[in-house]
């Protein structure tokens, strides 16, 4: 089957992940079948995505009309056999129970035509055991969502031992489809990729904290403010609930072995029933509504050494395992537990040898099974080598960044802010990244102009990282060097030599904003979004934008802009003299492009000359004038002032060599 092929898919359970795949195929197209084994629970789901679609309206990420069409394309059943009749996918999402999953397979088997591919949305649990209820283990795969289906971007594909190339491929097909990326899991293992970093974290934050080690306080400072993780430990497992995350973990025990034993703290909490926000409270208490409070203070560098140490051993089991290789790891923590960076990178950064050193150390003091090193990661360490080898870069063209993905094409530096499961938020390696290709593009001959864009359609930039860069919270020095180093990025892209574009699809927000003001042109998307909301966190932009936005769209305009912290569409931002031009969504691309493109064709001695008279200018008058006579002498000794001068007179379009 190809994905030409499916036009029905059968959703198995109307809970929070089931009607949330429900209403992410409906969107992208397909008849929808969402079954339960009650009416009023089936009537629940239709009603929660007849409410998220409501959402999704009013947010203006859909069209009415779209979400109309969504909601008709989903239908309500109790009866199995109605459900799946003509079903050429089912996926299945009801509660994680290995007892409970085989009773549905033994049922749909019999009901469900020989034809149809079966998808198990289990987080941990495996895939060939299921798969071998059925007649069809080859037709049978793993297809992982993540919680809420309809904003999380990752699905982890799994294969079962017996399940065909082709069937993986068609779901990675359908997911794709959904407007998801899927991750390959190579090798049917529990936890697969996310859960298998996340919960084994998870694990040996509790056990600091069950042998006196480090306090609750100590480990989440360290993971949220220390390794900028986008939570605490604890925080995180308050947050998606102790149980689950405690009998994932159980699971792993039982089937990978005594290195993933659950701290005895995991069991006393899920025994008292104290599971977290769900229960108001759990390792941290919810009574007071204000949520888990994590100070920022309290960082200590054994215990990230410690985490560290457990992340570097988990990625050396699922490399050596065949489970996953470091990028799709890397991409499907990013992306499925919303790290800045991936574990693989991290644990490279913070070197190999000595996570090795922490783990023997620890291994020899305790004979914790959690602690002896997987012999690859020992192989690694020794030959000094990394999960990721370094420096192999672009073979065409040289540009090679973690941060941004680079295309030189008909004259144009496309550079993409490549951060899309962070909504391209700017991080420090970000900044320096961006600041050396444009550098790098003046120093190209291939490149004229520059183009600068987001990843994915939900962000150009919303922003800077709060998470990788909240370390400095209280620090006075560290913020105003951030502050200073930001400057010094949006102002490298706004001095550069080359024409520089800003083409903004989606939320620019804050720093990304102020990145967009380095441009010497912006255009925009309809559905884009702009703001300055830094007030709302009591600070002011620190990266140029009180002084860049006031020369941009006045003085009145900027001071409203910031004060008020409010949201602005892209035809307002026309009107404000923001944005160049705005344009239909699905033209975007292709205009952001052209304009780039466009520019890139003029005289670029011509413009280089103009930036820096016109921006000598903003300081001084007197000094932008003088600027500008000397470089108008200056181009009459030009080959392009002849070569515009020929076309000009020959009403053809001149080719200029910037000679």
């Amino acid at each position: 089957m190809e994905i030409e092929d499916v036009n029905v898919i059968t959703v198995l359970g109307a809970g929070s992940m089931g009607h949330g795949i429900a209403e992410v195929a409906a969107l992208a197209g397909f008849e929808v079948r969402l079954r339960d084994i009650e009416s009023e629970l089936v009537d629940d789901g239709i009603e929660s995505i007849e409410w998220s679609l409501d959402k999704l309206t009013e947010q203006g990420q859909i069209e009415r009309a779209d979400a109309d069409a969504a909601l008709d394309r989903v239908s309500g059943h109790v009866d199995l056999a109605a459900a799946v009749d003509d079903a050429d996918v089912v996926i299945e999402a009801v509660p994680e129970k290995m007892a409970i999953k085989k009773d549905v397979y033994d049922d749909l088997e019999a009901a469900a035509p020989d034809r149809t591919v079966f998808a198990t949305n289990t987080s941990s649990l495996s895939v060939t055991e299921l798969a071998a209820v059925t007649e069809r283990p080859e037709r049978f795969c793993g297809m992982h969502f993540f919680n809420p289906p309809v904003r999380m971007e990752l699905v982890e594909v799994i294969a079962g031992d017996a399940t065909d190339e082709s069937t993986l491929e068609l779901i990675e097909d359908l997911a794709v489809e959904m407007g998801k990326t899927p991750v390959r899991v190579r090798k049917d293992s529990p936890g697969f990729i996310v859960n298998r970093i996340l919960v084994p974290l998870m694990n040996e934050a509790a056990w600091l904290v069950e042998t006196d080690e480090a306090t609750v306080a100590e480990v989440d400072s360290t993971a949220k403010y220390g390794l900028g993780l986008p939570m605490g430990a604890f925080e995180l497992a308050d947050q998606v609930g102790i149980d689950v995350g405690y009998h994932v973990l159980d699971y792993m025990h039982e089937e990978l072995g005594e290195r993933y034993r659950p701290a005895p703290v995991l069991e006393s909490k899920v025994e008292a029933g104290d599971l977290g926000k769900k229960t108001g409270a759990g390792f941290y208490d919810y009574a007071d509504g204000d949520g888990a409070q994590v100070p920022s203070d309290q960082t200590r560098d054994d215990v990230a050494d410690r985490l560290l140490a457990v992340l570097a051993n988990e990625v050396a089991g699922l490399v050596s395992e065949g489970v996953a290789d470091p990028e799709a790891i890397d991409t499907a923590v990013k992306l499925g537990g919303r790290w800045s960076d991936g574990p693989a990178k991290m644990v490279d950064e913070a070197g190999l040898g000595d996570l090795l050193d922490v783990l023997d150390a620890r291994y020899e003091a305790t004979g914790a099974e959690r602690y002896e090193p997987v012999s690859y990661l020992r192989e690694l360490a020794d030959a000094g080598e990394r999960f990721h080898a370094g420096g192999d870069g672009d073979a065409d063209d040289g540009y090679d960044y973690e941060t941004l993905t680079v295309e030189v094409r008909e004259r144009v530096g496309h550079v993409r802010l490549d951060r899309p499961h962070r909504m391209n938020t700017i991080t420090g390696e970000l900044l320096d990244d961006l600041a050396d290709v444009v550098e790098r593009f003046e120093a190209d001959d291939a490149v004229r102009a520059i183009l600068v864009t987001g990843a994915g359609d939900r962000a150009f930039s919303a922003g800077a990282d709060i998470q990788s860069m909240a370390g400095g919270v209280g620090d006075v020095n560290t913020a105003a060097d951030l502050s200073r180093k930001g400057q010094e990025t949006m102002g490298r892209l706004e001095s550069a030599e080359l024409p520089v574009v800003a083409g903004i699809d989606g939320y620019c927000l804050g720093g990304g904003m102020e990145l967009a003001m380095g441009a010497d042109l912006r255009i925009a998307s309809e559905r884009s979004e702009f703001g300055q909301p830094e007030y709302d966190l009591g600070l002011l932009p620190g990266w140029g934008g009180t002084v860049r936005l006031p020369r941009i769209v006045g003085m009145g305009r900027a001071k409203e802009i910031i004060f008020t912290a409010d949201r602005y569409d892209a035809e307002t931002m026309v009107e404000y003299g923001f944005v160049t031009e705005a344009v239909p969504n699905a033209e975007f691309e292709e205009r952001a492009f052209e304009l780039a493109r466009d520019l890139a064709a003029g005289p670029p001695i011509a413009q280089r000359y103009t930036k820096r008279a016109m921006h000598r200018g903003w300081d001084d008058v007197d000094a932008g004038l003088d600027v500008e006579a000397q470089s108008f002498g200056l181009l009459f000794d030009t080959d392009d002032l002849m070569t515009g001068m020929t076309a000009f007179m020959g009403d053809h379009e001149p080719e200029f060599e910037g000679k």
